[in-house]
């Protein structure tokens, strides 16, 4: 029964799907963890094309110091399924992460369908002029070049980004957790982040 609680609070998941996951895992808590959260994104994934018509925006301001004026600002829309969850702690938690996030890793996009195919096609260009320059065979460029360009995508896209709490779970991970706990489909529709030193 400890462990069962102790994996509910970790997970945020029910106690019965605590339990099982237990048996499944052997009383292995770890493994047990790994597994809700399987089965958190399986759901998520089921719950994708759901239409989601409400929703917050979050904001965060940044301040270097207390007596500083803020340097960082983002906004964030987040969008849910009913005003109830809208409404409810859990959700307003995770579109405050979402800001935290956007605001610490300066993300361009919300996911990779939004980058531009230009900018796609220019850092190809970049990549492969580099590989060339630095001496690397002919048969492996396009190899590094795609490697590459996975981690611009990952560095860039806000869903792709490691989340800045724990760098093993994507911020999509984070989400397709919360639409598992909340029973619905959320989705991320746009930023924007202000910062007084870039241009």
């Amino acid at each position: 029964m400890e462990l069962v609680k102790k994996l509910r609070e970790m997970s945020g998941a029910g106690m019965l799907d605590c339990k099982n996951a237990l048996e499944e895992a052997d009383g292995d808590l770890d493994k047990a963890f790994t597994i809700l959260r399987e089965k958190g994104i399986a759901k998520a994934v089921k719950r994708a094309g759901r239409a989601t018509g409400q929703g917050v925006v979050e904001a965060y301001l940044h301040k270097l110091g207390n007596d500083f004026p803020p340097q960082v600002g983002v906004l964030v829309e987040v969008d849910c399924e009913t005003d109830f969850v809208a409404k409810g702690e859990d959700f307003r938690k995770l579109a405050k992460e979402l800001a935290l996030q956007i605001a610490a890793t300066s993300p361009r996009w919300v996911s990779r369908d939004e980058v531009p195919d230009e900018v796609l096609v220019a850092e190809r260009a970049v990549f492969e002029a580099k590989a060339q320059q630095d001496g690397k065979p002919e048969q492996v460029i396009p190899k590094i070049v795609e490697g590459q360009v996975e981690n611009f995508i990952r560095e860039n896209c806000l869903l792709e980004q490691p989340h800045w709490r724990d760098p093993k779970t994507t911020v999509q991970d984070l989400i397709a957790e919360n639409i598992s706990k909340l029973q619905e489909n959320i989705v991320v529709r746009r930023f924007a982040r202000y910062n007084v030193r870039e241009a």
